[in-house]
């Protein structure tokens, strides 16, 4: 009992030296860091496409070396060797999706790029 009392006051007693943080969170912070005023929108759309398809990318990748160790730690259980075979199927159609979108982003991107759109009054 000691102990999580001894606990709760470490952590409350943290709190107020993040009050004293005066930074504030603003729009034009996060557009200044993606690239907003130097870049436009087709380029911006393009990074954070790419960043987001590179997030899922590593995430199949992960679920591949996690379906590895569970195989491998498997013992012979057909259970447990089924399941992995499926964890690592299921993450390579994934990882292809992945790599598919990718390439239709960057050849949509590359063949509207010198696209121009009048507008007739």
């Amino acid at each position: 009992m000691l102990r999580w009392l001894l606990l709760a006051t470490c952590l409350t007693a943290a709190v107020p030296a993040f009050a004293q943080e005066t930074t504030l969170f603003s729009v034009q912070d996060v557009g200044s860091i993606v690239g907003l005023p130097s870049k436009n929108l087709k380029d911006v759309t393009v990074n954070v496409v790419s960043w987001v398809l590179g997030m899922l990318a590593l995430l199949a990748v992960v679920f591949i070396i996690y379906a590895g160790f569970v195989w491998m730690t498997a013992a012979g259980n057909e259970e447990k060797i089924e399941r992995a075979k499926k964890i690592i199927s299921s993450a390579v159609i994934g990882l292809v999706i992945v790599i598919l979108a990718w390439a239709i982003v960057i050849f949509v991107a590359g063949t509207t790029s010198n696209v121009t759109r009048s507008v007739t009054p």
